[in-house]
């Protein structure tokens, strides 16, 4: 008998309150998505490169798991909270019926652990299923093939999900059965009395909004104009003026509204509209605290599934190769390599097969002033171009000897970056043949260079130096222009003019990152041997995978295999894969932890606010059988009830977007939200937008059912229908 009640009593509340049910199957779900992380595909496939930067990123999840364990035990325990005193009476007829209150904070127990382990099953299901899609998905995207795909049921996570979840229900529900254990049987039937509602004073209120709305002002400011000011400090002092910002105007505009009300032309209860204004204000009036966070955790939310959408956007760069051409360097000069490059196995994945060597200029026999060595280049009528070529405010600061330091910026002009490079390079520049570039140029279908024995050209390397074009540099090249049509040398080196070739292809030199220069000159193959510091010298063997193994079995599955080969050899090496690699994991990194607390801030904030009104519809339901006494007909005080949810919702949201639009300006301005592609920005930022409209319609409409089934019960008032 008695677990019959408790099944009957969990179904029944399940039923009553689907909004919070609903909540922690979703809660369930994500919990299990984020601690399943580590066997989806996408992360499976970086740890082959980037298996120190994975085993950090996943050892974060478990911080991000126990703060939203964290955030989830106050909303159960505040929607439990709303059960028990939705139940206060039968609860109080129990003990009445001479039930013991420790039998029935056991039912209360029972009922709890039923509704969990059906949220649990419900939760792990869903979470599993999208586990699959999202990684099937993201497989996809990063190129089929990669990894064979297989189910990956994480028992990990599974286990510390359950385990997880249960313990903060049990600490939840202990804490309220306690409080119901002290309650006595009087205290259960007729309720607690509503709190008196105290609108304070029509100064104090507007005080309360001027002062919020001056704290919200300087809040803003500081973002916009001071965000990465002292380290953060400043941030967190913005963070915490908005927050105390948007509680006192919560305060003083909730208690402002009765005078709204009274002051409305439409009286009486024509539409009932003074009587929803009056509800409306009574329901954020004492819980203005809670409609501020609740507006806070919107915010958040939106901030954070901004991010998240910006670095989603950010995939379409990984499938970009920007200046990089070749898919392997081979760390080796031998010919060992180049005969294991061109043997039989290797030569179907090897096209364009390019042997790069680099080194550096040495320097003048004699030393110069403190026994400096002397540099061989002689760059001062380039700098003076260069220099002339500068904005005046620029070119005053470099003239009277204060700029001391260049840094290489995409907002400086392209003759600073220019000038602050060669400053720096052209003392003991970089050497690259001819005959090592040309076969880069051959790889992109350029036309070779054909350098004259006193000619050189400048290459500047795209991944350091911010370029609008790779095929050239307008500033440079007019310069460089300009003195070939006149026949005038820049550059002299171990005191020979030499003519410097205007506007070629810049890319990148190898697969990754193990030549990392910014500059070099571009020099004949005898001008490197005899300027070459041959301590210095290094060489690499490039390729790229042919187009037509790309086409047959797609660009990642060729390299891979391929990779396998080269491992096999014992050659160090490098592939594109460790470049795409790092960049997939930039866009997985940055999207799925952001995406995941973005979401959950939203939902803890929509059931808050719900609940918050089942609560007080709950509170104040006698006041609808008064209305039906006085001749309201159901369809009027349901009208009521759906301006009052669509209010209740909106009030919250409004702020947040006023506040989220301001965090969201602030991080583009200071590019921590980067949005590269704008014709995809559009499309991203309104999908976005509808989910989180849609989710606000969905609790909204569930809200407003739940209230309509309350004034339905209202059936056999008389003058109801």
């Amino acid at each position: 008998m008695f677990s019959r009640l408790i099944y009957r009593n969990a179904k029944r509340n399940r039923k009553e309150n689907l909004i919070y049910f609903a909540t922690l199957v979703t809660a369930v779900a994500s919990f299990y998505i984020i601690l399943s992380l580590g066997r989806q595909d996408v992360i499976l496939f970086l740890k082959e490169f980037e298996s120190d930067a994975i085993d950090k990123l996943l050892a974060q999840m478990p911080i991000v798991y126990l703060f939203s364990l964290f955030l989830l035990f106050f909303l159960t325990l505040f929607a439990n909270r709303y059960q028990l005193n939705r139940r206060s009476k039968e609860f109080g007829l129990y003990l009445m019926l001479g039930m013991r209150k420790e039998r029935l904070i056991l039912q209360l127990l029972a009922e709890g652990f039923i509704t969990s382990i059906l949220a649990l099953i419900g939760g792990i299901l869903i979470g599993g299923f999208l586990a699959e899609i999202i990684s099937l998905t993201v497989s996809k995207l990063v190129g089929q093939g990669i990894i064979g795909h297989q189910i990956s049921l994480s028992v990990g996570a599974i286990f510390f999900t359950i385990v997880g979840f249960l313990f903060i229900q049990f600490i939840a529900l202990a804490i309220l059965g306690g409080r119901l254990f002290n309650q006595e049987v009087h205290q259960l039937l007729y309720e607690q009395m509503d709190k008196k509602q105290d609108m304070g004073h029509l100064k104090g209120n507007v005080i309360n909004i001027l002062v919020g709305s001056i704290l919200l002002g300087a809040a803003y400011w500081i973002v916009l104009y001071r965000f990465m000011d002292f380290a953060g400090l400043i941030l967190f002092a913005a963070l915490a003026l908005g927050s105390l910002g948007t509680i006192l105007f919560m305060r003083g505009f909730a208690k402002l509204l009765g005078l709204l009300a009274s002051m409305s032309e439409r009286k009486s209860t024509k539409g009932l509209h003074t009587f929803t204004l009056r509800q409306f204000q009574e329901n954020i009036a004492n819980r203005s605290t809670s409609v501020a966070v609740t507006s806070i955790l919107i915010m958040l939310a939106i901030i954070l599934l901004t991010d998240g959408a910006s670095t989603i956007m950010g995939l379409e760069n990984v499938y970009t190769r920007g200046p990089a051409i070749y898919d392997f360097t081979v760390n080796s000069d031998n010919q060992k390599a180049e005969q294991f490059l061109t043997s039989e196995k290797m030569v179907s994945y090897v096209e364009d097969l390019n042997f790069l060597e680099i080194g550096q200029m040495k320097y003048q026999d004699e030393q110069g002033e403190d026994d400096l060595p002397l540099s061989l280049v002689d760059w001062s009528k380039l700098r003076e171009q260069l220099i002339m070529a500068l904005p005046s405010n620029y070119r005053e600061q470099i003239l009277s000897g204060e700029m001391q330091y260049y840094d290489i910026s995409s907002e400086n002009p392209e003759a600073l970056n220019l000038f602050g490079v060669l400053e720096i390079d052209a003392t003991k520049p970089y050497l690259i043949p001819e005959t090592s570039y040309n076969g880069l140029l051959e790889a992109i279908g350029e036309t070779p260079l054909n350098l004259d024995s006193d000619e050189i050209a400048l290459y500047f390397n795209p991944d350091f130096m911010p370029m609008d074009d790779v095929e050239s540099m307008p500033v440079l090249d007019r310069i460089l222009e300009d003195a070939l049509e006149e026949r005038q040398s820049l550059m002299s080196i171990n005191d020979q003019e030499v003519f410097i070739h205007p506007s070629i292809p810049m890319r990148g030199l190898v697969a990754d990152r193990s030549v990392e220069i910014t500059s070099a000159f571009i020099v004949p193959d005898q001008m490197f041997e005899q300027l070459l510091d041959t301590e210095t010298y290094v060489s690499y063997w490039n390729f790229c995978i042919p187009q037509k193994l790309q086409e047959q079995q797609g660009l990642m599955k060729a390299m891979m295999e391929a990779r396998d080969l080269l491992q096999s050899s014992g050659f160090e090496f490098e592939s594109y894969l460790q470049n795409f690699g790092r960049k997939l994991f930039y866009v997985v990194a940055g999207s799925y932890t952001t995406l995941y607390l973005g979401f959950l801030f939203l939902i803890i904030a929509c059931t808050v606010i719900a609940l918050q009104f089942l609560t007080q519809m709950k509170q104040t339901g006698q006041r609808y059988v008064t209305l039906s006494v006085l001749g309201a007909k159901r369809k009027q005080m349901k009208q009521s009830v759906h301006r009052q949810v669509l209010l209740t919702f909106l009030l919250p949201m409004s702020l947040a977007c006023v506040s989220g639009a301001v965090g969201i300006r602030a991080m583009i301005s200071f590019v921590i939200i980067y949005f590269d592609d704008q014709v995809l920005l559009y499309p991203i930022a309104l999908t976005f937008a509808c989910l989180v409209l849609g989710i606000f319609v969905i609790y909204g409409v569930a809200v407003a059912r739940s209230a309509d089934h309350e004034i339905d019960k209202l059936r056999w008032k008389p003058n109801i229908d």
